[in-house]
C-alpha cells in the first residue's frame, strides 16, 4: 500500500511549488496509471487520462482545501475522467482482452518453468474475470485490492458511503470468485466469446 501524501508536501503544492508537484507525481503516478489501465483496459487511453488527472491537480491545487486527501482526490479525478471517456467513446471490446492488466512475474531463480506457466495462466484468468465484471464492481476491487486504498478512501473516490462501498466490495469479491470458477474464464476460448 502506498503511504499518504505528506501534508507539508501538499501545502507546498498548494502554494505553487513545482518540486512538490514533481514529488507527488513520482509517488502516485505508477499507482494511478495501473488503476487507469485496469479500469479503462486501454494503455494509451490510460496514459492520456493520467496526464489529464495531473493537469487537473496542477490547476486545482491552489484552491483545494488544506485537509484534502490528495491521493483519494487524484483517484476520484482519474475515475471520473474514465467514466466521462466511456460515456463518449465506443469501446472496441474485441481488443480489450489483448491487454495484459497484471505485471507478469519476472523469472525467479527458485521458480520452475511450470510455476511460471501456472502463474501466467492464473493472471490471465483473473484478467478475463475482471473484464467480464461490471465497471462498478471492477473499480472497487482495483481500488481496494490492487491499489491498496483504505475502504474510506475508495468510498471517497467512487463518491459513495463507506457502508455502500463495503457492500459493493463484498459483491465484487463474490462475483470475481464465481467468474473464476466459470468454464468460460478458465479457458482461453472464454476471452473471445
Amino acid at each position: 500500500m502506498t503511504e499518504p501524501i505528506d501534508p507539508e508536501l501538499f501545502k507546498r503544492l498548494r502554494h505553487g511549488d513545482a518540486a512538490a508537484f514533481d514529488a507527488i507525481y513520482a509517488a502516485l503516478r505508477p499507482r494511478l496509471f495501473g488503476f487507469l489501465v485496469r479500469l479503462s483496459r486501454d494503455r494509451a487511453l490510460a496514459e492520456d487520462l493520467l496526464q489529464e488527472t495531473f493537469l487537473r491537480l496542477a490547476r486545482s491545487a491552489p484552491n483545494l482545501d488544506p485537509n484534502t486527501n490528495v491521493r483519494a482526490w487524484l483517484f476520484r479525478v482519474a475515475r471520473n475522467l474514465t467514466i466521462d471517456h466511456q460515456r463518449w467513446a465506443l469501446l472496441d471490446f474485441d481488443r480489450l482482452f489483448e491487454l495484459s492488466l497484471w505485471p507478469r512475474a519476472l523469472p525467479d531463480d527458485a521458480a520452475t518453468p511450470l510455476d511460471l506457466a501456472e502463474a501466467n495462466e492464473t493472471q490471465e484468468q483473473v484478467d478475463r474475470a475482471l473484464g467480464a465484471m461490471s465497471p462498478m464492481h471492477r473499480e472497487v476491487l482495483l481500488l481496494v485490492c490492487v491499489e491498496g486504498l483504505e475502504p474510506s478512501e475508495a468510498a471517497q473516490v467512487v463518491g459513495i458511503g463507506q457502508s455502500t462501498l463495503r457492500k459493493r466490495l463484498s459483491r465484487a469479491r463474490q462475483r470475481l470468485a464465481e467468474l473464476l470458477q466459470s468454464p468460460a474464464i478458465l479457458t482461453a476460448e472464454g476471452a473471445t466469446s
